[in-house]
């Protein structure tokens, strides 16, 4: 996809507007990598936290599948809860550490906007989850003897699927919002991944509302 920024300009001749289009088809990520000096220990630090992170949720996964005993709405929550943090972490933190040791933090518009959709869905998803585990602890705690009636598997099934379909629609809304916007003053983005806040920064009307 690409954007065309539009600018008129008055002509010293004659009244007339003047079209000059400029096409944005990249970003630069300037994040955590401004201080050279930092970058090898800040890259080994966020490398071991994300193999942790990634190793500990993937070990959960593969636990609650394998113990039968494990297999009750709580633990099925909980394993997809885990398989939303490891998305999570590896959709922002592999192309972090890309930028570490790379010279140029170049990131296409396409890639931005996969990221940021990508960080939204998983993010959103993982509050629903959270929200869902919520409503199973209340049933456990103040309904002990209709718990295995009313947390049945059907019943936790569509809970799962409702979250990550809300979490597919919110992501869905803010990028068709978001990215209806332009970029003509400036391409550099003053965060480690393409997120709401920075984009919204660089983008031309929150630049004009400053010069106006």
């Amino acid at each position: 996809m690409f954007i065309y920024c539009i600018s008129f300009q008055r002509t010293p001749h004659k009244d007339m507007e003047k079209e000059n289009a400029t096409l944005l088809t990249e970003f630069v990520l300037t994040g955590l990598t401004h201080q050279p000096e930092w970058k090898i220990s800040l890259f080994l630090i966020f490398l071991v936290i994300y193999l942790v992170t990634v190793t500990g949720n993937l070990g959960l996964i593969a636990l609650i599948w394998n113990d039968p005993h494990l297999h009750i709405p709580m633990y099925l929550f909980l394993r997809n809860l885990a398989f939303v943090d490891t998305w999570i972490s590896s959709t922002v933190t592999p192309n972090m550490l890309l930028n570490f040791l790379a010279e140029s933090q170049m990131m296409s518009f396409s890639e931005c906007k996969i990221q940021f959709f990508s960080f939204a869905l998983s993010a959103t998803t993982e509050c629903f989850l959270l929200a869902t585990m919520a409503y199973d602890r209340y049933v456990a705690i103040c309904k002990p003897l209709l718990y295995p009636v009313i947390m049945n598997n059907a019943l936790c099934i569509r809970l799962v699927v409702l979250s990550f379909v809300g979490g597919f629609l919110h992501a869905i809304i803010h990028v068709g919002f978001l990215f209806r916007l332009t970029f003509c003053h400036s391409n550099i983005i003053h965060h480690f991944y393409c997120d709401i806040i920075p984009l919204y920064k660089i983008s031309s009307i929150l630049s004009m509302g400053k010069i106006l």
